[in-house]
């Protein structure tokens, strides 16, 4: 006779769990298991579409098994319309089912798909704050070159060694709105050295008059040599007042200064109106001040300073306050243009003027931008003028209230340091739908940081279209990260500590979903602790935990997924490799598009992968007993549990809870909050997170299972009854020895 040896379903159920990863290994390697996760990971990144996937049964089987549904695995019609929800919508098909089986199931894919965007919230951010400091900088930039100049001109001795140093040559052309780029040493310095009484010297005979007056400005010799000082001080500030004209792209505090300076020492001056608007420096002060259109002709402008009869035509008399001009614009005999006390209140109207400009000049193409932006789905789109743009926007008036901003490609181009004057259109094009990441693309041709700085700015592909962002973790990803995250600070609470801790959990969420857009390296990720903190929390763990189990987090992120025998594999939780797999690093912890996958992360297949082993393992040893399935099944959903109803709704819980606790088929008659009440009676639903708490629980149920169907040698039940004193590694020692 042979005896035979029954082990209780406790003991079973240790023999299983206890290393969970090699039964969850052993499962894998079984034929079976093995062809159709090889099959699901190799096909997986193939399909795009719902129907493709849906109608392929091993892709779609192994999914469903995997996430428990697989009972529903012939509702295909059912599981599109899942699939194809929009999470982030409340009113969506898959929330609105109360079984969150299907939420988990539709969030595992991206059928909805992501949202293509010219630029995302932070690549925007960063493009308008560096176009802003822009404006600081060219201001520093032009005071820099000012003192420079200032500093040196004192010390030159002759025109070689003026023209000799790139600086002062650069600020002197630039200062008479030349252009250093096109105009060689050569010619300058014999423009320097003419002898303006001689009318056939160069100066004399250049094209532009412009020439004579920056001969005029030094006092060299025909041989280069200067007696005495080459520049007076008077001679040195006009030149600072108009470098700083012609430098100055924006209305800057330094502008203002010198235009004003500029004012005061030149219209008082002028002896008609005609003279005064002849200078196109004065002209543009007077059309500031006063706010007038800058399409108005100098002519009116004259003619609103001196004549009453076209003023009030006009409807404008407000200049001839300001200025001293006969009706025939003429200074008024024995008066200056403007006097004393009118120099002082125009300066004033200016002032106002000049920094309600400056405001707009900055706030009006930022605001500009970050609208178009939003609304950019090509290129094309971005190329747009504005005056184009926002004639044929329905929505907008149509008046030419944008036509002067900035167009926002300038802004872009200022941004990275450009001059819109670098690059054309078709070579901005060419740019801006390059590879930025492909060292043959047209912009990495370029060798030019700031146009391959310009080229990763934006999202746009090969033919001119806008792109889902290349993230750190795409879209679907964070948005899951940020429902879990939720879930996690808020279980349990209710009233005002619901609130707060919503709130709170808002405020992590949107620091997340901030970061995540500028990180790019593992190092990045890594030395920000917030972020590695709302990850682990997220997945339920701990981050404390992980100083407590000696776990490395660095080594994790630095594991090779594909490698079982990596650091991070090796772990006995597979949750640190679900987590690092959501991000997508390459193994030099880069930033890659390698691991997006099509409509499954690589993340969400590895955790889908490990969803399935799982529910294979259970049903496997619910063919043995159904005892340890259970006990199984309840101590992988416990942690998830958050209210009695999760577990009146599930019939494998309640089963679970009903044998635990011996319930009599009175309880299942009852109303539903009272079955409620019962349950949060005998399970504190907080604890369930609690390995030790759910062990218990096992316990419990293993014991009165064995109890109910015959075990009564049931190890678990002397455990709980005190009878014997032999531990549960003891009895899982003596059962491996009795299954060799």
């Amino acid at each position: 006779m042979t005896s035979t040896t029954t082990l209780s379903t406790y003991t079973s159920y240790l023999l299983v769990n206890r290393d969970m990863k090699t039964s969850l290994t052993r499962v894998a390697n079984e034929s079976t298991v093995s062809r159709d996760t090889a099959y699901y990971e190799e096909n997986i990144g193939n399909v795009t579409t719902v129907d493709e996937f849906v109608n392929d049964y091993r892709l779609f089987s192994y999914a469903m098994k995997a996430y428990g549904l697989e009972d529903m695995t012939y509702a295909k019609a059912f599981m599109k319309k899942i699939l194809e929800s929009d999470l982030t919508d409340d009113s969506s098909f898959a929330n609105s089912l109360t079984d969150t089986r299907y939420q988990d199931f539709a969030a595992a894919f991206n059928f909805a798909g992501e949202t293509t965007k010219a630029q995302t919230s932070v690549q925007t951010d960063t493009l308008l704050t560096a176009y802003q400091d822009s404006f600081t900088a060219e201001e520093d930039d032009i005071q820099t070159e000012i003192d420079y100049y200032e500093k040196k001109i004192g010390s030159i001795t002759s025109v070689d060694q003026l023209i000799g140093d790139s600086r002062l040559r650069s600020y002197v052309l630039e200062s008479f709105g030349l252009d250093a780029t096109y105009t060689s040493k050569s010619y300058l310095k014999q423009v320097l050295t003419s002898d303006l009484s001689d009318p056939d010297s160069v100066a004399n005979k250049a094209s532009s008059d412009t020439w004579r007056e920056l001969a005029a400005s030094f006092s060299f010799n025909t041989d280069g040599s200067v007696n005495g000082t080459i520049q007076t001080t008077d001679e040195i500030e006009n030149r600072r007042l108009d470098y700083i004209y012609n430098a100055s792209t924006y209305p800057s505090d330094l502008l203002f200064e010198a235009n004003q300076t500029y004012w005061e020492k030149n219209a008082a001056s002028a002896t008609t109106a005609t003279e005064l608007v002849s200078d196109e420096r004065l002209l543009s002060y007077v059309k500031t001040a006063f706010g007038l259109r800058d399409t108005i002709m100098a002519s009116s402008v004259a003619s609103l300073m001196s004549s009453e009869s076209f003023a009030s035509v006009y409807g404008n008399t407000e200049l001839l306050d300001y200025f001293n001009f006969e009706t025939d614009g003429t200074v008024t005999s024995g008066e200056s243009a403007l006097s004393s006390d009118q120099i002082t209140s125009l300066a004033s109207r200016y002032k106002t003027a000049f920094q309600e400009d400056q405001q707009a000049a900055v706030d009006d193409a930022v605001s500009n931008f970050e609208t178009r932006i939003a609304a950019v789905t090509s290129i094309d789109d971005f190329l747009t003028t504005n005056s184009d743009y926002y004639e044929s926007d329905d929505d907008v008036n149509n008046d030419d209230t944008y036509d002067d901003v900035t167009e926002i490609w300038n802004v872009a181009l200022r941004a990275y340091g450009i001059d819109p004057d670098e690059v054309t259109k078709s070579e901005l094009r060419k740019i801006l739908a390059s590879d930025a990441d492909d060292a043959k693309s047209y912009v990495n041709s370029l060798k030019d940081d700031r146009f391959v700085n310009l080229a990763k700015a934006f999202n746009f592909n090969s033919e001119g279209d806008t792109e889902v962002p290349l993230l750190v973790q795409s879209e679907n990803v964070i948005n899951g990260y940020a429902t879990a995250y939720t879930d996690q600070k808020t279980r349990f609470l209710t009233g005002t500590e619901l609130t707060d801790a919503k709130d709170a959990a808002e405020t992590e969420i949107e620091y997340y979903k901030t970061q995540m857009e500028t990180i790019s390296t593992i190092d990045e990720f890594l030395s920000d602790s917030r972020l590695t903190n709302f990850v682990l929390e997220a997945k339920g763990i701990d981050p404390e935990s992980l100083k407590n189990e000696d776990l490395d987090l660095r080594k994790m992120f630095e594991s090779d997924l594909t490698d079982p025998k990596s650091y991070v594999n090796s772990l006995s939780d597979g949750t640190f490799a679900e987590i690092v797999a959501s991000f997508n690093f390459d193994l030099e912890g880069n930033l890659s598009s390698d691991p997006t996958g099509t409509i499954q992360q690589r993340g969400d297949t590895l955790e889908t992968v490990n969803k399935y082993l799982r529910q294979t393992l259970e049903e496997e040893q619910g063919d043995s007993s159904e005892g340890v399935r259970l006990a199984l099944y309840f101590q992988r959903m416990a942690p998830s549990i958050t209210s009695a109803y999760d577990i009146l709704g599930d019939s494998a819980l309640l089963e679970f809870f009903t044998t635990a606790y011996s319930m009599s088929d009175y309880f299942s008659s009852q109303d539903v909050e009272k079955q409620a009440s019962t349950v949060s009676n005998f399970i504190d639903l907080e604890q369930l997170q609690d390995p030790d708490y759910v062990e218990k629980l096992v316990k419990r149920y293993t014991a009165l299972y064995d109890t109910e169907n015959g075990t009564t040698d049931s190890a678990a039940l002397s455990i709980l009854s005190g009878v014997n004193s032999i531990s549960a590694d003891t009895l899982l020692a003596v059962a491996q020895l009795s299954a060799k």
